[in-house]
């Protein structure tokens, strides 16, 4: 059954590989910690999660165990979709990014193209996002194109080209704004990217990250896409209000799509959404 166009895709990502626990206290970092801000996110009106994981140091990891723990730990303990970041950190090798996908995730970052992140770059040459692409349709897992800029959007229309639609035959792009060195967190380059994704696409949301957080959620809703939110990529909720958790921001994405006579999509809708397989459960 196709999901109705009122429905919103609220995606919460709760702690990302950028802010330390000792900056931010409230920010979740170990495994007890992800699941019950995955529980509360959830329970506020998020369907999917995209997850970066930490150490017992709480610095970022993608340690195969751990992340194959976390998936496990988020499937018992929410029925939310698990996406897991390929992204890591800035500093992770490319050959532990593949490895991500060992751990069966429903679905994975994709980033399409090489990023000037802040002080640092965020390196996804093309050979990787090819492998990486390759490697999702192969072990069914599906993956969500980040776009951090115009040219990314190119060079998803390149891929699909090239290499046909991904597993489960759905497209879901993300647009990642704000970042200092990537497209600006405003309307006008969200329509313009928008304007320029490929026939394909199926379906697309938006992250404003930092101050842009507003502005790109209420332009993505105007121009009937969906939402990420959460503590990765904004930590107040106005000038010196910090975030307590990620579920006062899942709320307020829910009250900016109900302005927009959107109302939160279930878990079940954003598998339809995203192509997924229907969850088995006891009862089917």
């Amino acid at each position: 059954m196709p999901v109705p166009p009122e429905a919103l895709l609220i995606t919460v990502a709760p702690t990302g590989a950028e802010t330390t626990k000792a900056d931010c206290p409230q920010l979740p970092t170990t495994l007890a910690e992800l699941v019950r801000a995955a529980q509360e996110s959830e329970e506020a009106g998020a369907a999917m999660v995209h997850v970066h994981i930490r150490d017992d140091d709480h610095r970022p990891s993608l340690d195969p165990q751990r992340l194959k723990d976390t998936v496990a730990a988020l499937r018992e303990g929410t029925g939310l979709v698990v996406q897991l970041s390929t992204g890591g950190s800035v500093h992770d090798p490319l050959e532990a990014r593949l490895k991500v996908l060992d751990a069966a995730p429903d679905s994975c970052s994709l980033t399409m193209g090489t990023t000037n992140f802040g002080d640092d770059v965020f390196s996804n040459p093309w050979p990787f996002i090819c492998d990486l692409y390759q490697l999702s349709q192969e072990r069914e897992v599906v993956p969500e194109f980040e776009l951090f800029d115009l040219g990314h959007v190119a060079a998803l229309t390149r891929l699909i080209a090239r290499y046909g639609p991904p597993y489960g035959g759905k497209v879901h792009v993300d647009f990642v704004m704000g970042v200092p060195g990537g497209m600006p967190g405003t309307a006008d380059a969200l329509v313009a990217g928008v304007a320029a994704l490929p026939p394909e696409v199926t379906s697309w949301s938006a992250t404003g990250i930092g101050r842009t957080t507003l502005a790109v959620g209420l332009a993505a809703l105007s121009k009937g896409g969906h939402l990420r939110v959460g503590m990765e990529d904004v930590l107040t909720l106005s000038r010196g209000v910090p975030v307590e958790s990620n579920a006062q921001l899942v709320e307020r994405a829910v009250a900016m799509g109900t302005l927009a006579q959107r109302r939160p999509m279930t878990p079940a809708e954003a598998r339809e959404l995203l192509g997924l397989p229907v969850l088995r459960t006891a009862s089917n």
